[in-house]
């Protein structure tokens, strides 16, 4: 049987990476994506293990070049896994339209993107998983990061939809949702700018933003959600979502299950 290809969006480190070198290891054919030019490379055994190319998701032409590169290297793309993404912190009100934009350009539009490119290829092999990795902020609102949230809630909601109507091609998706990460994700974190310049929200938000880092630093290896996607692939019937982790896993069966205003109150504890 030949190797299933899998497609992997911001592949040069942290979950993207895990998950590349990880699907790698496990026999599949895997073409990473990167921002970096010099991270391009062509995947040798016991050299680099994953093949990269440059891509830019918010570039529609770069994602059109690099899902081309794959078709004509390997005939199709079985898996894609939507991970590139970018963080902004700072409250609703510290955030600008171009904040706004910034992170929503990334996080729903860069996968969009993707999903737009590779759809055509999986209709017409009738064949094909999408497996887009949101984020437990995606149902947990967290304070101080309210608009990064709120994309990883669009992503649950468009995945939602996207696999109703691609069902009846033979394709599915799925989103991946993980806790606090061990990765660079936290010291990539930005700040809005009118957060930097005396915020009134500033003694919360420092204190917020500690939390996060605190419980990132302390988080998981990424290699926790590259088995979870690897379990997703096995899978003939993947779940529409899955959380990374038990103990977020109990977090998304209470916060289904208790009354919203106990959920405010329990986030702010946590974080304001």
């Amino acid at each position: 049987m030949k190797k299933q290809v899998v497609l992997v969006t911001g592949a040069s480190s942290g979950i993207g990476k895990s998950s590349a070198d990880y699907l790698y290891s496990k026999g599949f054919e895997v073409y990473g994506t990167t921002r970096n030019r010099d991270n391009i490379s062509k995947g040798k055994p016991g050299d680099d293990l994953v093949t990269m190319l440059y891509m830019d998701v918010t570039d529609k032409e770069s994602v059109t070049a690099a899902v081309k590169d794959v078709i004509l290297q390997s005939g199709r793309i079985d898996v894609v896994i939507n991970n590139a993404g970018m963080g902004m912190a700072g409250s609703v009100e510290d955030s600008t339209q171009d904040d706004v934009a910034r992170q929503f350009s990334t996080n729903v539009f860069g996968s969009l993107n993707v999903i737009n490119e590779v759809l055509p290829y999986m209709r017409k092999a009738r064949s094909g998983l999408i497996i887009n990795i949101g984020s437990v902020a995606g149902y947990i609102p967290i304070p101080y990061q309210g608009v990064y949230s709120a994309t990883k809630a669009a992503m649950l909601s468009l995945t939602c939809s996207l696999r109703n109507e691609i069902k009846q091609f033979g394709l599915n998706a799925c989103i991946v949702q993980p806790g606090d990460t061990k990765t660079s994700f936290t010291a990539n974190r930005k700040m809005t700018e009118k957060s930097l310049s005396g915020t009134a929200y500033e003694s919360r938000l420092n204190h917020s933003i500690g939390v996060m880092e605190k419980d990132e630093i302390n988080g998981k290896d990424p290699i926790s959600v590259a088995k979870t996607i690897y379990k997703v692939i096995k899978r003939k019937n993947p779940p529409v979502a899955v959380t990374v982790g038990f103990k977020y896993k109990i977090v998304a069966f209470l916060f289904r299950i208790v009354p919203i205003k106990l959920r405010e109150a329990i986030i702010a504890m946590l974080y304001s």
